[in-house]
């Protein structure tokens, strides 16, 4: 199967400007498919069960406040954050491994999983794999194709560090990154530095005859096809990604993040019928006293939408123009078999932007117009959240309603001539 999927990256000091940690991903999925941005509060629970997308786990009794970005017919997220200032993404690959299997927890469930209970990302790390070894990972991973499944690599960040975790089906590696920059795309990508691992990793590979036992234990060369395949694939997106990460070295801001998620000629900014459907850069200070500023598109195509700031602050109302319509228990989704028909999930500000990129595309003034305008009011964003970054909050009741207003412009901007 040829990897079809995302780009997510990381940077660090003395990579970046500040004291500041940028994480940014895109969300490669199918092009008709929706992807919307939607708020959950912090929650206490009582013992029970929560459904994820196809099975059913445990509860736990706290979960924290999170924003993600997700396909509109799932549970999980492809990226998100939570009020820790914890970033996941996530991405497909394949190896050695079979991906094949039964329904289980889908790499995106993980994600927002890995978010709901983990305070920092080393928690993540340990929350996501130790679900992974409680229930697996498996499933269908489009809504109207059966049979597209895939393993997950995840890179996590928070104030502090980040940290890169690639599965196999329940084996794991995982490696601490505490400078610098690091992405990921659809390939193996840890070496021979495995700061955590799955207990069996290397008795599985070696039973496998992956791994003679001896030589330099390189997760990405036993789990990995072969020494060709990976050849290939650091030819692709992964290689552009750290390409551009180097060009903007010791400089990178989150308008170089959006930049790189904007890059068409790299790949990273993916067409066709599989493209970016969603896009978001998150910036967190390294200083607890100050916010992290999330910004998501919650439209396809980066270089045709705006980044929107969220800030997580108390009482923050459900982010009502970018979530989907809910089709409750009809949604052909939870009924089996399944996708025998699929509900428009379209949120208001897909259904504007929709209209918008039409008009852009026809490449007429007003096109250039609306392109202009767009700019303008996320450059107006990110001077408005350098404000916060540098100085903190002094009244959060202003940044209650962020995301919404925000949105809000962005309709003003494609509703004006």
């Amino acid at each position: 199967m040829y990897p079809r999927s995302c780009d997510t990256f990381v940077a660090l000091p003395p990579s970046t400007e500040g004291q500041r940690i940028i994480f940014g991903k895109n969300s490669d999925r199918p092009c008709d498919e929706v992807q919307e941005v939607v708020y959950f509060p912090a929650k206490e629970h009582i013992p029970g069960k929560v459904e994820c997308t196809y099975i059913e786990i445990e509860q736990v009794e706290k979960t924290y406040a999170v924003v993600l970005s997700r396909p509109a017919w799932l549970w999980g997220a492809e990226m998100g954050a939570n009020e820790h200032q914890v970033c996941i993404g996530n991405e497909a690959v394949w190896g050695r491994e079979s991906a094949d299997g039964d329904e289980a927890l889908l790499g995106m469930d993980l994600v927002r999983l890995g978010l709901e209970r983990a305070d920092t990302a080393e928690k993540a790390v340990d929350v996501i794999t130790d679900l992974l070894e409680k229930y697996g990972q498996g499933g269908n991973c489009m809504e109207d194709e059966c049979g597209f499944t895939y393993h997950n690599s995840f890179l996590i960040s928070d104030r502090k560090e980040a940290w890169v975790l690639e599965t196999a089906g329940k084996h794991w590696a995982a490696e601490r990154v505490e400078a610098g920059y690091r992405n990921i795309s659809n390939q193996y990508s840890i070496t021979t530095k495995i700061d955590k691992e799955h207990p069996g990793m290397r008795t599985y590979a070696k039973e496998q005859g992956w791994w003679d036992g001896e030589s330099d234990f390189s997760f990405t060369d036993v789990y990995s096809y072969s020494s060709t395949a990976r050849i290939q694939a650091a030819g692709g997106r992964y290689c552009e990604g750290q390409k551009l990460l180097q060009k903007s070295n010791g400089h990178i801001t989150a308008q170089t993040m959006m930049d790189i998620l904007r890059d068409k000629e790299s790949g990273i900014n993916m067409e066709g019928m599989f493209m970016s459907t969603g896009s978001m850069v998150s910036v967190v200070p390294k200083d607890a006293h100050l916010p992290g500023v999330h910004f998501f598109t919650a439209t396809p195509d980066p270089e045709r939408s705006v980044f929107k700031p969220f800030v997580f602050v108390s009482d923050v109302p459900p982010l009502k123009h970018t979530s989907s319509p809910c089709f409750g228990e009809e949604d052909p989704v939870k009924k089996k078999p399944r996708f025998q028909s699929k509900p428009n999930r379209k949120h208001p500000l897909f259904l504007k932007q929709e209209e918008a990129a039409a008009i852009i595309d026809s490449s007429g003034e007003r096109g250039l117009g609306i392109v202009e305008k767009m700019r303008d009011l996320e450059k107006q964003k990110l001077v408005e959240m350098e404000k916060y970054l540098t100085e903190g909050i002094e009244d959060s009741s202003l940044l209650v309603h962020l995301f919404t207003d925000t949105v809000e412009e962005e309709f003003s901007v494609y509703s004006s001539d």
